[in-house]
């Protein structure tokens, strides 16, 4: 007797769970609890009467079946992606884009205007996070990753590599000399931070009291605002500094460890809307890099 197929709610469940190693993560990405995640995993682990996930103190981790059942998941997935978008008459005008959401809301939206003035027969659906996914995610064409290098699991592109600095509203009074003493904001789990910026062009640093957030769109958000100083870089700080909305106060910008990548799925690299957007993104980038920020004076920068 065969087992019947699983639910795809299930299913879905299990993948994004695969992809995160966590139940919270999957819930996350799914607009569910944490709880009716962990629910539905049971359920799928019942129905296959073995266990897909060894549950460990800090994290998830995937048993044998579960390791073995995962591309076969994936691959389902990808083939009804595929099956929908050919009955449908889709597979070439839509395009399912995946950043995070402070790349999307201060380099990508601002710009759409000018792809959609060209590309008019290209549909983009945003999906946006606040953390980079591990792999890409199901059913994604495109996706610009902000992180260190991608695992060799997928094909990743270098779109950007960039500089990171201090930023403050125009009006703000601060003097590097008592930049320990304002309130200064960052955001969570990056090599790029206030300690390494300092370290970068040896200022003492005493480890101040510093509010992080889960992106940089909060930071930025309260450093516009005039509430202290955030860290930001080139990508994401540009337009708020040339639209006059922050400065950077200091001469000093480090190289960021983390870069923009750009990934295409297999299927994306032969989807012609896809390809006309994977073609803009690079072109805007190189545009972006040649150039170059504005000079320091007219960025409203101070010296120590």
């Amino acid at each position: 007797m065969q087992t019947p197929v699983p639910p795809l709610g299930w299913l879905r469940t299990f993948e994004a769970a695969a992809r995160h190693l966590s139940f919270t993560g999957a819930a996350r990405d799914l607009n569910m609890t944490q709880s009716a995640v962990s629910q539905q995993i049971k359920a799928l682990e019942g129905h296959l009467g073995r266990p897909l996930f060894h549950r460990r103190p800090r994290a998830l981790e995937l048993t044998e079946a579960g390791i073995t059942y995962l591309p076969v998941v994936r691959e389902a997935f990808r083939t009804l992606m595929r099956g929908t978008r050919a009955v449908t008459g889709n597979s070439g005008d839509v395009v399912q884009v995946q950043a995070n959401l402070s790349f999307t809301v201060h380099w990508l939206a601002p710009r759409l205007a000018g792809f959609h003035a060209t590309h008019p027969e290209v549909r983009l659906n945003l999906s946006t996070g606040l953390w980079e996914p591990r792999e890409m995610a199901e059913g994604v064409d495109l996706e610009i990753r902000y992180s260190l290098r991608p695992s060799d699991t997928v094909r990743a592109e270098l779109l950007r590599r960039d500089h990171y600095y201090p930023v403050c509203a125009p009006d703000y009074p601060v003097a590097l000399s008592d930049l320990a003493m304002q309130p200064l904001y960052d955001c969570t789990n990056l090599l790029c931070n206030w300690a390494t910026w300092a370290e970068d062009q040896s200022l003492p640093w005493n480890n101040p009291p510093i509010t992080y957030a889960s992106t940089f769109t909060v930071t930025l958000a309260i450093a516009k605002a005039g509430g202290g100083l955030a860290l930001a870089h080139d990508v994401i700080a540009r337009r708020l500094i040339e639209t006059g909305q922050l400065v950077a106060p200091f001469n000093h910008r480090a190289p960021m460890p983390e870069a923009y990548y750009l990934i295409l799925s297999p299927q994306a690299e032969q989807a012609p809307g896809a390809v006309a957007f994977a073609a803009w993104l690079r072109a805007e980038m190189a545009a972006d890099d040649s150039g170059g920020l504005a000079p320091a004076a007219s960025l409203g920068t101070m010296g120590p």
